[in-house]
């Protein structure tokens, strides 16, 4: 049996849309997957309740910053880019 040119299955694998912020959203992607791994570890890693949840707040603090620098530089770059240039005379 042969797959239809349409067909919901047939595709060569999963596409995104072109997006400038891409590469955030799988960062994004692997910092919650990191701090998930980390939930699950902290309760045998750490004894003490105060150093389990520093280490999970210190984590998500981090990762915050992270994606939020990331994203800030990328729009900065995005708008420097669309800016129009006068380098031209008056």
């Amino acid at each position: 049996m042969a797959k239809e040119a349409g067909s919901v299955a047939g595709g060569k694998g999963m596409m995104v849309a072109p997006s400038p912020l891409n590469e955030v959203k799988l960062e994004l992607g692997i910092i919650l997957a990191i701090g998930g791994l980390l939930l699950l570890a902290q309760g045998r890693v750490l004894d003490s309740l105060l150093l389990q949840l520093l280490a999970l707040v210190s984590y998500g603090l981090i990762g915050l910053v992270w994606i939020v620098v990331r994203t800030r530089r990328i729009m900065a770059k995005l708008s420097r880019d669309q800016e129009p240039c006068s380098d031209g005379p008056h």
